[in-house]
């Protein structure tokens, strides 16, 4: 099953879209009504994703610098460690 979310809505309802995505669910983000992103279960296949080069540079995304060309990365550890003092 795919669920397409915009980005007001993902992030208003993160847990509940990465619990979809146990499940098996893909979820489509779009921003702006235009697709941008594709969260999948681990071990889906990629068939048809089309991956296109960010505007400006990597480095100017923090979360995501340092990370490139690493595939150890806990994406929920750092949105965690991120968030810490909001808890």
């Amino acid at each position: 099953m795919t669920t397409t979310v915009g980005t007001a809505e993902l992030k208003a309802h993160l847990s509940e879209h990465l619990q979809a995505v146990r499940r098996g669910e893909t979820i489509i983000v779009l921003d702006r009504k235009e697709p941008i992103a594709q969260i999948v279960p681990i071990g889906t296949t990629h068939n048809g994703l089309v991956i296109r080069p960010a505007k400006g540079s990597i480095q100017d995304v923090p979360l995501l610098g340092p990370c490139l060309g690493s595939s150890d990365v806990d994406v929920l550890e750092q949105l965690w460690e991120e968030r810490a003092d909001r808890f």
